[in-house]
């Protein structure tokens, strides 16, 4: 397992993107994990988001979530250089 976590809801709109494959080529020390249900009721339906570490991260379209991301990943790492 990685030592920065992205949590998916399988039902959010961030899924439109392939955002497993795509976050752990780019970042091999990040572990994605897809989840039926991440208990935010609702939410999926209205934004893509992710969870990186447990924090929230936000997009409009997938896409610019997926670029937020990527940022949350970035800031996770710096703290192990």
């Amino acid at each position: 397992m990685g030592i920065v976590v992205v949590e998916v809801c399988d039902g959010n709109a961030i899924t439109t993107v392939n955002i497993e494959e795509i976050i752990e080529s780019e970042f091999p020390e990040v572990a994605v994990l897809m989840n039926e249900c991440l208990s935010f009721c609702g939410l999926c339906r209205v934004k893509p988001y992710a969870l990186v570490n447990n924090r929230r991260i936000f997009g409009n379209t997938p896409e610019e979530c997926l670029d937020k991301v990527r940022k949350a990943i970035k800031e996770e790492l710096a703290v192990y250089q």
